[in-house]
């Protein structure tokens, strides 16, 4: 074949080459563009744990060292947490400095989070019932596994902080505010301090009001009460608990042998399913760990090896996935029986951090509470979701519940969630792109944290 249309025709097949495999390469370019703009803006300050300087063999150590105990001052990346976390970043838990502020704070979370298990498992089954009950009993719902948990952790973290029931218009206010923070970290969405704004005020009234039990003691103020409240439970726990959650069904979901499983344990002894459920719980955590880096810089030189010391002031870049990529469980495959042939202390596995450097304080009562709440998705659904599974996981987890009994989702719709999930990773990439831009650009214009020290120094 020759003649003037050869080249026409060659790029033509060359566009549509390139269009039909925009979903494989266009994602991962913009996510790696998206990286360098936020490196560029924030500088390349950061030791990455572990890396060169801190080998994964030391990663424990360093991190529990005592030195190991700043948190914000001092960094400039700061600036970003504390921009996502306003109004009151500077209450938050994990961005307070070491000191007596903190030590209050943190035995306040202690204390309200110390509840029994099976006050736990009541809360935790209490509210997803109640959420499950809002959706068609007897058809297939397609739902994304985030929204779907966020009333459920809104309902109990308000139960556990007021001692009472949540309300709705309550609940409406904690869940606007966990989506648009979740979606601001995501970068697929910028942040509304409006749906903050209200919460706030609402926690602040029922401090005013004396009906909220859990205040902080003098000097903290009543507004810094607000804040706390506002940051720990319902911002962190009610979004922590929801992705927690959507990682875990949406494992389930693509994994038929282990849901099979649970299903089957459910029918049985409670002891040896809630072992089943801790397994599946546990590689969840592995395969896509909640925490991705957490920050910390250090008061005091540390000493890695007899080559190494990591001077102060240095900022430590500790990466959960990169270092449960290591030691003996280091393979990306889901395989909950893993944890039969190995110990939690021999792998490489630290899903609430380590319990020298402020651990979650919802170490305890998470794993059970999310037992209970899957135990009752699992005894209503079936679970399916053909989408791409990973550890930002923007998509909010699509999937569809099946009511016990009502046959199969068929494979064209399972090919058609599976085609647009794609699709919308090309366009979800570029407003990642542009919004997550936007934000550090307007965080490190804005130096929330940076401000907040420097005054905080006059």
């Amino acid at each position: 074949m020759t003649g003037p249309g050869v080249p026409v025709l060659l790029a033509l097949v060359a566009a549509a080459v390139l269009v039909w495999t925009l979903p494989r390469w266009l994602p991962p370019a913009v996510i790696g563009l998206r990286q360098w703009v936020f490196a560029r803006v924030n500088g390349g300050e950061g030791i990455a744990v572990p890396g060169p300087l801190v080998g994964a063999e030391h990663f424990e150590r360093v991190y529990a060292h005592p030195a190991a105990d700043g948190r914000s001052r001092g960094a400039g990346l700061s600036d970003l947490f504390w921009y996502w976390l306003s109004p009151g970043p500077h209450m938050h838990q994990e961005h307070l400095e070491p000191g007596e502020r903190y030590r209050t704070v943190a035995r306040t979370t202690r204390r309200v989070l110390a509840v029994s298990q099976r006050r736990s498992t009541e809360l935790a089954a209490s509210a997803a019932r109640r959420q499950l009950d809002r959706l068609p009993p007897e058809r297939t719902s397609l739902v994304r596994l985030r929204d779907m948990m966020l009333p459920i952790w809104a309902e109990v973290y308000y139960e556990l902080v007021f001692g009472e029931a949540c309300p709705p218009d309550a609940r409406a206010l904690i869940v606007a505010n966990a989506g648009d923070v979740s979606s601001a970290l995501k970068c697929s969405g910028l942040r509304h301090l409006g749906r903050r704004n209200r919460l706030t005020r609402y926690l602040r009234a029922r401090v005013d009001a004396g009906t909220a039990p859990v205040v902080l003691p003098e000097p903290f103020t009543a507004q810094e009460t607000a804040w706390y409240l506002h940051g720990a439970f319902f911002t962190t726990a009610v979004v922590q608990m929801s992705e927690a959650m959507a990682h875990l069904l949406l494992a389930v979901a693509q994994h038929p042998p282990t849901q099979l499983a649970v299903r089957r344990a459910l029918d049985g002894p409670a002891e040896a399913a809630d072992e089943l459920l801790d397994r599946v719980i546990d590689e969840t955590l592995r395969v896509h760990p909640l925490f991705g880096v957490a920050h910390r810089i250090t008061s005091a030189p540390i000493e890695v090896d007899a080559g190494t010391t990591l001077p102060a002031g240095s900022v430590l870049l500790f990466n959960y996935l990169a270092f449960q990529r290591t030691g003996p469980a280091a393979d990306d495959d889901f395989d909950p029986d893993r944890w039969l042939r190995l110990s939690r202390r021999e792998a490489h596995f630290v899903p609430f951090g380590v319990t020298a450097n402020r651990a979650c304080p919802a170490r305890g009562v998470a794993p059970v509470m999310m037992r209970a709440a899957t135990r009752e998705v699992l005894r209503r659904y079936a679970l399916v979701s053909s989408v791409r599974h990973d550890r930002s996981l923007p998509s909010r987890g699509p999937c569809f519940l099946l009511p016990a009994g009502s046959g199969e989702v068929g494979r064209l719709r399972l090919w058609l969630m599976r085609t647009e999930d794609r699709w919308a990773d090309v366009w979800r990439s570029l407003v990642q792109l542009v919004l997550g831009s936007v934000m550090v650009l307007h965080a490190r214009r804005l130096r929330l944290c940076a401000n907040h020290f420097d005054h905080a120094g006059r």
